[in-house]
């Protein structure tokens, strides 16, 4: 595995929404490894696999377990997303190559104990780059309650000739949430709508 140059690994706990106490305290982290991009300088690479087979599992090992440390634990993490920010010397299927094999999804999903497949997201852009990274529930995909966006900065990354790979993790739902799902949904059609 390529090691990072530099991991960042941050934790919230919200307690408060607009005045008021939340149903549940929020629990979210995110965790960040900046590495060297591996196709920097490279061109056009026709085949990606190999280094991502053996990158990305070893960067899925090491953020898994930030998440995990930060939160408590893997059996209180109920959702997950990942992502990935792209220097501006490197292309977006670099970070692609890393967060979207199953050497990174299958290996992160293992380690926090789930089975939904892990939404994402991916930017490419210079130092200081924000994106925010949604995440769902980590088994049960369509729980809304679940549905959040964790941002993610890492002030002097990523470089040029590198990568900023994530991970975010939430225990508990967003703050307060009742818009139902969609086991409680009515039927609600187009044609309806437009008779209204």
């Amino acid at each position: 595995m390529t090691s990072p140059r530099r991991i960042v690994t941050a934790a919230e706990e919200l307690v408060r929404e607009l005045g008021r106490p939340v149903d549940e305290p929020v629990l979210r982290a995110t965790s960040a490894a900046v590495i060297t991009n591996p196709w920097a300088g490279a061109g056009h690479v026709d085949d990606l696999a190999a280094e991502a087979a053996r990158t990305a599992p070893g960067l899925a090992r090491t953020l898994a377990a930030e998440l995990a440390g930060a939160l408590g634990g893997v059996e209180r993490i109920t959702a997950f997303g990942k992502a990935a920010i792209v220097g501006l010397g490197g292309e977006i299927e670099h970070g692609a190559a890393l967060i979207h094999t199953p050497y990174f999804g299958n290996v992160l999903r293992e380690l926090l104990g789930g089975t939904s497949i892990i939404v994402f997201s991916d930017e490419r852009g210079p130092a200081g780059t924000s994106l925010s990274v949604p995440i769902w529930h980590k088994t049960a995909a369509a729980t809304r309650s679940q549905y959040q966006t964790v941002p993610v900065r890492v002030p002097d990354a990523p470089a040029a000739d590198e990568i900023v790979v994530i991970a975010a993790a939430a225990a508990g739902p967003r703050p307060n949430a009742r818009i139902g799902d969609r086991t409680t949904d009515p039927a609600v059609r187009l044609a309806d709508l437009e008779t209204r």
